[in-house]
């Protein structure tokens, strides 16, 4: 064949592979996750650990579930940012609505505590392993620290140095600790991302014009399933005594707590004896008992663009989204020198409570007076009703301007009406307005608002007024006499 010849067999050739590859299909985009386990906190009988979920494809993600096995003796006790099902010694962990599209190069993390020490193996995401890879071997043992582990502190080791300066970063538990401690008036504590485990205590108060803030991402979890110690009688800080709580202000006046998670604690975040208190945007899920509580007359507080979910996980009828004052018979341990829980003028606004609140949405108790709650978003579904807890608000404090929320109510769960009033004590569940409401009762619920005495209010009658409005409820707006306007 002579030169030329070759040159065009050649020429011919390339241009049929070249057209051979344009005519193979495009890549398909697509997800590809990857889950990292990491232990966040160790202590002598179980660890915290979050998994990392890690999108390395092109494409977002559309949901996720993680699936792993532990060692006999080894179980997980409570977890957060997701949805947990359990078949014996195997566990999945699926996304919750919020946070199962993953955008590609982006992570999202759920967590968990665990009892005893073993560490997950056999780890799926989305049913592939979760490394990318061939299945990985996975120790279970846990894995050597450099320190000797202990029970989660409740208060910062004698060796650690105070933290000084008006912004103290914190990463780890005992950093928290510390920080919490020494916290003086004008400062503010910044968590870094992460989970803290440990019984966090604040008890320094700020000032009016110098207040204490504690503050996070929203991935800044505290947890603190178990308490521990022996209560000396009315759940006063005592050494070695660990209440379960995520958070405790005692005697802590003029703190603002923003923008992180508590989750997987027996009680979410507890205001005692602490007025002019303000949390802000924090995140409280997968409560024992209740999830927010401005006890022994913490009064002037503010709980505001908050979520709370899934709270009476340990005791349903303890369950309460948030909570203010006390009831009565709890007077003698958290009621003031006149006897009554005088937590008053509370702001509950902007807030999304529900789905999974196990008790009420809002419990008002006798004694307190003058709140405000407006603006709110109530998501009924999964109120369990015990304890006669089986509205969004039972308001048994007086003098309660309740307006502009937003309540639906939809299967499980048990629901009677939106808001009641109660009367407890003389003078209780009376003066309060109720204006601008929304209500939508699942076809389930009899009033959206039900008045249970107006004789015990005599003279300080409570309002319902016509601008409250109602759907799908068995009964209709409310069983007294409505006030035209407003």
């Amino acid at each position: 064949m002579s030169p030329i010849n070759v040159w065009r067999a050649l020429l011919a050739g390339a241009l049929a592979v070249g057209a051979a590859a344009v005519a193979l299909p495009a890549h398909a985009a697509g997800a590809a996750l990857t889950a990292t386990f990491v232990q966040t906190s160790t202590w002598n009988s179980g660890y915290g650990a979050d998994y990392a979920i890690t999108n390395t494809g092109d494409a977002a993600s559309s949901g996720w579930a993680v699936d792993f096995d532990l060692p006999a003796g080894t179980t997980v006790t409570s977890s957060w940012s997701s949805v947990r099902t359990t078949t014996g010694n195997h566990y999945r962990f699926t996304n919750v609505a919020w946070n199962g599209a993953i955008a590609p190069g982006a992570t999202v993390r759920f967590g968990f505590n665990v009892a005893n020490l073993g560490v997950p193996a056999n780890c799926l995401v989305n049913g592939a392993p979760c490394a990318g890879g061939s299945t990985p071997t996975t120790p279970t043992t846990p894995p050597v620290t450099t320190s000797p582990t202990s029970t989660p502190p409740t208060s910062a080791p004698p060796t650690t140095t105070p933290p000084t300066g008006s912004i103290v970063d914190v990463s780890t538990a005992v950093e928290l600790s510390a920080a919490l401690a020494a916290a003086r008036p004008g400062q503010t504590i910044r968590m870094a991302p992460g989970t803290y485990n440990g019984a966090f205590l604040a008890r320094t108060p700020g000032t009016a014009t110098a207040p204490i803030t504690l503050t996070g991402p929203v991935t800044a979890v505290l947890t603190n399933p178990e308490s521990s110690g022996t209560n000396p009688g009315c759940s006063v800080p005592a050494a070695g005594f660990d209440p379960g709580y995520g958070v405790w202000l005692y005697e802590a006046a003029y703190w603002k707590l923003s923008g992180f998670t508590v989750a997987g604690a027996a009680k979410g975040i507890m205001i005692d004896a602490s007025p002019h208190v303000t949390i802000d945007g924090v995140y409280v899920h997968d409560i024992g008992d209740e999830g927010v509580h401005f006890r022994r007359s913490s009064a002037d507080g503010v709980i505001q663009n908050s979520r709370i979910e899934r709270t009476g996980t340990g005791q349903p009828q303890y369950g309460e989204g948030i909570y203010l004052g006390s009831a009565n018979a709890n007077w003698s341990c958290y009621g003031n020198t006149g006897g009554i829980d005088a937590s008053d003028r509370v702001q509950v606004l902007n807030n999304v409570v529900g789905p999974d609140v196990a008790a009420e949405h809002v419990d008002v108790k006798e004694g307190t007076v003058a709140g405000l709650i407006r603006g709110n978003t109530w998501n009924g579904t999964g109120i369990a009703g015990q304890n006669s807890a089986d509205s969004w608000l039972d308001v048994k404090g007086s003098n309660y301007v309740i307006a502009d929320n937003t309540g639906t109510f939809r299967a499980p769960g048990v629901f009677a009406n939106g808001y009641e009033t109660h009367n407890p004590t003389a003078g209780s569940g009376c003066g309060n307005i109720f204006r601008g409401n929304r209500s939508d009762l699942g076809g389930v619920g009899a009033w959206a608002i039900n008045v249970t005495s107006t004789s015990k209010c005599a003279g300080n009658l409570n309002v319902v007024y016509g601008s409250n409005t109602v759907t799908n409820a068995t009964s209709g707006l409310t069983n007294i006499a409505v006030t035209p306007g407003q």
